[in-house]
């Protein structure tokens, strides 16, 4: 099958998100994108957050945080590129460091792994003397090398009761570990970092989207406030809400999380009625197809970290890995 006839059978799978106009102006870079794969025997791992095009149309693995640092251990090409934002490069570089890291657009960040530093960490260290640190994944390499275990969204619980003591601090999201809290006999100490896109959601709106939309399920990320979460059918990390649609099959849905999340879920589950109130993470939305394509031709914003860091980012990573 040649390029051309593959991308227009890849279109038959996002065609009820994607105008036919749309996909033709994305036809060029997808058919380059999947000749450099090739070529370099590089994979792309792609975020739940990227638009439909990029995860339906050249990604080789995709998933929420945990997935993806999951199965980066398994990838065996010799070049990855992280369709995502950077933290999630640079989780893939700990987890590969022999192999070529790319990420499309250096300055895709992260709210998140803005609002914490290794010198923030020390200070935590010395207010709370023996309380273990647990650093949320959307964080720096540097600033996981600064703190004891990793954790998602979607494994916090388990990491938090993992760890065998009365007392965690949780940094850097505050709801997250708010929400966590609940969930737990353990006492979590929260920082004060927010995501720009969860916290923009509110009680209110949930309250909204119910008088708007009867008999609508709302599913919420465990990084909205913790007054949005209460007021949910359900919570979890985006691999989790993609679970619950597909087994659940509701008529009718809201995630409240970043918007192309839908769009992506949509695609499996024809029969389900998305609502979307859309709130985009604009970190997210600086991946494209075109500098996906660029990286791989010019093999730029190559990911690296320094060894000095690398070591016990890694082994913070890895624990997190083995609960």
């Amino acid at each position: 099958m040649n390029d051309r006839v593959f991308t227009s059978s890849l279109y038959e799978r996002v065609r009820r998100v994607i105008p036919k106009a749309e996909w033709m102006s994305f036809e060029d870079d997808v058919n380059s994108i999947l000749e450099l794969k090739r070529r370099r025997n590089a994979v792309i791992l792609a975020h739940n957050y990227q638009t439909p095009e990029i995860f339906h149309g050249v990604a080789d693995i995709v998933g929420d945080s945990l997935a993806l640092a999951r199965k980066a251990i398994e990838v065996e090409a010799d070049v990855i590129v992280l369709a995502g934002v950077h933290f999630m490069a640079e989780t893939a570089k700990l987890l590969n460091p022999e192999k070529t890291v790319l990420i499309p657009d250096m300055g895709a960040g992260c709210s998140l792994a803005d609002s914490i530093t290794p010198q923030d960490v020390a200070l935590l260290r010395e207010a709370h003397p023996g309380v273990p640190i647990i650093t949320y994944v959307n964080t720096s390499a540097a600033v996981k090398a600064a703190s004891d275990i990793c954790c998602t969204s979607g494994n916090a619980k388990q990491v938090v009761e993992s760890l065998g003591v009365p007392r965690v601090l949780m940094i850097p999201d505050e709801y997250l570990a708010r929400n966590v809290a609940r969930e737990t006999n353990v006492e979590v100490l929260a920082w004060h970092g927010h995501c720009e896109v969860h916290e923009l959601f509110n009680a209110a709106d949930v309250r909204q989207l119910r008088e708007n939309y009867p008999g609508v399920t709302v599913l919420a990320h465990p990084e909205c406030p913790p007054d949005v979460v209460a007021e949910a059918d359900f919570a979890g990390s985006t691999a989790v809400m993609s679970d619950f649609v597909g087994q659940q099959q509701p008529a009718r849905v809201v995630l409240l999380t970043e918007c192309s999340m839908s769009d992506n879920i949509a695609v499996h589950h024809p029969n389900v009625e998305f609502i979307r109130p859309c709130n985009l993470c604009p970190h997210m939305k600086r991946i494209t197809l075109a500098n996906i394509r660029t990286a791989l031709e010019e093999n730029c914003h190559e990911v690296t970290i320094d060894a000095a860091v690398a070591a016990p980012a890694r082994r913070a990573v890895e624990r997190m890995l083995a609960v």
